[in-house]
């Protein structure tokens, strides 16, 4: 199935559809279970009311548009987005019925939305991968009602992330280290900058731009051991991209410095590492 979408997005499109977005949708009951406490607190910060309209932007396997359909209720709606195929086949998959929620297969940079037709924007981890971000931040800024306000999570610096780049580094001891990515570069840590978030979300027409820190710990085995958690970082992530298309030695050989990295970390059948995020929010201008 073709994603419409900006052109520059054409490498995250085929990305996301392509095998690794498959690899996400399987490990989705997973994933929603290791992201939780960023779950929780982005919707904290949402504040959704009765009744308000909401779109969910790189909504993935659905479940921040679900758990904010059964808040916003029958009088509300929340539309789910994303250029993921297999993943919004799951998120249709998993949403239970008769809440009001769908989903839409649609790049957020050049998708038709309705103007001024939202209460809320929000994204986890949704938001970081626009080839020309002011471009997208501003195309749903126009979807959003004059009173309408913006709430998404977006990773903090690598080094704050730890739960991430200590399984990475024990690759790099047996594969050369991926390509350098420049500050502007779509990917995960593409608003690790508080100012860049700033600039971009002030040019797009958002004011009142606040960024809260928030740290937490994430549990990579989600209960199931140190075998699990290995299992899992070497499934998706950083440390997956770093193996691609190695032979099956090189992979055995770093799942064994994986193994060595994440046991200082394992209690019992919890493998906990620390992670961080910026708590955006801002208010349509």
């Amino acid at each position: 199935m073709d994603t419409p979408g900006h052109d520059l997005n054409a490498d995250q499109i085929a990305y996301w559809n392509g095998p690794a977005g498959q690899r996400w949708t399987d490990r989705q009951a997973s994933q929603d279970v290791l992201l939780a406490p960023v779950s929780e607190i982005l919707i904290d910060r949402a504040a959704v009311r009765a009744g308000e309209r909401i779109f969910d932007v790189g909504c993935g396997c659905g479940a921040i548009a679900i758990a904010l359909a059964g808040r916003t209720g029958p009088a509300g709606h929340v539309l789910g987005i994303d250029i993921s195929a297999p993943m919004l086949a799951r998120a249709r998959q998993v949403a239970p019925a008769g809440l009001p929620v769908e989903f839409v297969l649609a790049d957020a940079t050049v998708h038709p939305f309705e103007p001024e037709s939202f209460d809320l924007l929000v994204s986890r981890f949704g938001v970081m991968f626009f080839a020309e971000p002011v471009l997208a931040f501003a195309n749903m800024r126009r979807a959003l009602k004059s009173s309408g306000r913006l709430a998404f999570a977006c990773w903090r610096e690598p080094r704050e992330n730890p739960w991430m780049m200590a399984p990475l580094q024990a690759v790099y001891k047996h594969v050369p280290k991926l390509p350098q990515q420049a500050p502007d570069d779509p990917g995960p840590f593409a608003f690790a900058s508080e100012a860049r978030v700033q600039r971009i979300l002030g040019e797009a027409g958002f004011a009142d731009v606040a960024m809260e820190p928030c740290n937490f710990t994430l549990d990579v085995a989600i209960g199931r051991g140190l075998d699990a958690a290995v299992e899992a970082v070497l499934e998706i992530g950083p440390a997956n991209r770093a193996l691609e298309g190695q032979p099956a030695e090189v992979r055995d050989a770093a799942k064994g410095s994986i193994r060595e990295a994440l046991a200082p970390f394992a209690s019992g059948p919890h493998v906990r590492l620390g992670g961080s995020i910026w708590m955006v929010t801002a208010k349509a201008s």
